[in-house]
């Protein structure tokens, strides 16, 4: 029997992969491109860049024009509420790029590609954070994840905003003393904490460099100061509420389930918080593992594409293929 050709895509809010594979688990070409979350770039740009860089993948694995695709698999950050998730898969499916199409949120390329067990909850924390979970009955769980307007709490961003926020109030008074105000002005240079907040605002120093006080905050908190410390126990409090609700929606709770941790700051394992997460998830589930995610998230879209290929589950020999190949 010849084998069938997929693509798959993991998309993020920085950078969209797309592998090209067949149904030996063999991958014939891999391309990244920019972001394609529909939320940063809006649906038709979205649908647009998905569509070049199938062709891309097509064009590096020389496939030829008239051979069609069995599969496209795409997970994207962006994905979040149902009606996103509907028309995001009606998009995809318009622009005729393979015989079957789905659409779905990257954290499901995430939490395939950390772990084949079919109960399991998976939680990103990357620039934002975010949870899902999946039962062998096939029910999910998930949040809207919305940021604030759907009660998020925790993310790079949003920790880098609280090292300055902490700074700040740190330096005039209305907070408790901490060696973040001094760790802050020593990132950018500057006299004053205050100074940095007025330089973000007027566009002096770019938005984008807020970004680097989320390791600073990992750091001073590292050294014993108490104010960051406090933001990062409750950052762990945060990663052990998620998978309480996404495993307990699923009952889950009191069985053997894979809980998958993945995105910039929890697969740096900083010894504090990655400690405390993982008192807080051995009480909650004691019979629980919880594994890091150390393979590409593009992989979980790829094998999501294979299990779907293969009838529901790939065989142990295509899946190794696959991790092998990327």
């Amino acid at each position: 029997m010849t084998a069938q050709l997929f693509a798959a895509a993991d998309g993020g809010n920085s950078k969209t992969d797309v592998v090209l594979g067949d149904s030996d688990g063999r991958i014939l070409a891999r391309v990244s491109g920019p972001t394609t979350s529909p939320h940063n770039i809006g649906l038709p740009a979205c649908l647009k860049l998905l569509g070049d860089l199938v062709g891309q993948a097509r064009a590096a694995a020389a496939v030829p024009a008239d051979l069609r695709l069995s599969r496209l698999q795409v997970y994207l950050a962006g994905a979040d509420l149902p009606i996103e998730v509907e028309r995001l898969n009606e998009g995809v499916a318009a622009l005729g790029l393979a015989d079957a199409v789905t659409v779905d949120n990257d954290l499901f390329a995430l939490l395939r590609a950390g772990t084949a067990a079919a109960d399991a909850v998976g939680v990103v924390c990357g620039a934002g954070i975010n949870a899902v979970g999946r039962r062998r009955d096939g029910r999910t769980s998930r949040f809207p994840a919305l940021g604030q307007l759907s009660g998020d709490w925790g993310g790079g961003q949003h920790l880098a905003a609280l090292a300055l926020y902490h700074a700040v109030r740190g330096e005039d008074g209305r907070g408790p003393a901490t060696a973040l105000t001094g760790a802050v002005t020593s990132v950018y240079g500057l006299p004053t904490a205050e100074d940095v907040s007025v330089a973000l605002h007027l566009g002096d120093l770019p938005a984008a460099r807020l970004d680097e006080l989320s390791e600073v905050l990992f750091t001073v908190a590292a050294d014993g100061d108490a104010v960051a410390g406090r933001v990062v126990t409750r950052l762990a409090a945060e990663i052990e509420a998620l998978v309480k609700v996404a495993a307990g929606r699923l009952s889950l709770l009191d069985t053997a389930y894979t809980v998958v941790l993945g995105g910039g700051v929890l697969t740096a394992r900083h010894p504090q918080l990655h400690g405390d997460i993982l008192a807080r998830l051995a009480a909650l589930s004691p019979h629980a593992t919880v594994t890091v995610l150390s393979s590409l998230p593009v992989a979980g879209a790829a094998l999501l594409a294979l299990d779907d290929l293969h009838g529901g589950h790939v065989p142990a020999t295509v899946e190794a293929a696959v991790r092998q190949g990327l």
